[in-house]
């Protein structure tokens, strides 16, 4: 069994701003490191294998800051990037309420077979270890869909610098 840690970055200038990030790099902000310096603490006496991020910026400063506790470098991979906004990329959420979603929006299936990828990357590249893993909060979200077997709708979302635990065969 591999022991996931999964991981939401911490909170963003733009999360603050309300602003869709999607696949934009992203910044913490004073209070998101504070948050990941908080998870590094809480995880300090936890024996982790290896440390896994989203290669956008938010989710991988994140990770670095947690794993430097453990003297670990960080591996990154496109598999856990948030979910593609295309047009509505960039813009102020509350104002897309009744907005038509542009066709360029990743599609859930497609988000669900990346999530469903990255399990099993993991569990392949590291069986039988323990994986502290830093996404966002919509790909975290698939990737517990695909693990629980549930729709997306019936899970919760995840709050920045939230840890959930999986166990994956």
């Amino acid at each position: 069994m591999t022991k996931l840690y999964l991981v939401r970055h911490g909170e963003t200038v733009d999360n603050v701003r309300q602003v869709m990030q999607g696949q934009t790099q992203g910044a913490l902000n004073e209070h998101g490191i504070a948050q990941a310096e908080e998870v590094a603490e809480r995880m300090a006496a936890v024996a982790i294998d290896a440390f896994v991020s989203s290669d956008l910026k938010r989710a991988y400063d994140t990770c670095a800051i947690i794993a430097a506790r453990h003297g670990a470098e960080v591996v990154t991979t496109p598999l856990l990037r948030e979910r593609d906004w295309g047009d509505f990329t960039g813009m102020y959420i509350p104002g897309l309420k009744d907005k038509p979603w542009p066709p360029n929006v990743e599609p859930l299936g497609v988000m669900k077979d990346r999530a469903s990828r990255f399990l099993r990357w993991v569990s392949e590249q590291y069986p039988h270890q323990t994986v502290l893993a830093v996404g966002h909060g919509i790909i975290n979200k698939a990737i517990q869909s695909v693990y629980y077997d549930k729709p997306m709708h019936e899970v919760q979302k995840m709050v920045n610098a939230e840890v959930r635990v999986l166990e994956l065969p």
